[in-house]
């Protein structure tokens, strides 16, 4: 048997006796003609872009590679050396690279 999958369904859920009277009613109560306005300050803590950050100072303590990872040559991040592959000019790739 074909299904028509572009007819419109009917499930037993719907109740087709509602009155246009009540559909309008319950619109009118959900929607009002009021405008939500965020009371807080988030435009003022946000940062702009090219913002002077000179005054600024690094918190982020940086750890050089270890023994065991190595710095991709094509994407420049730092990998467990079990992430490395044949090396390419010379250089070390990782998996996700060389796919």
């Amino acid at each position: 048997m074909a299904t028509d999958y572009d007819s419109p369904r009917k499930t037993d859920d719907d109740s087709g006796d509602e009155s246009l009277q009540e559909l309008q009613t319950r619109r009118a109560d959900t929607s009002s003609g009021r405008i939500d306005v965020d009371e807080t300050d988030l435009a003022e803590s946000l940062e702009l872009p090219g913002a002077d950050l000179s005054g600024e100072e690094l918190s982020v303590q940086v750890i050089p590679p270890q023994a065991d990872e190595f710095t991709c040559s094509r994407c420049f991040l730092v990998h467990h050396r079990s992430q490395r592959t044949s090396e390419r000019d010379g250089q070390p790739v990782c998996l996700e690279c060389a796919a």
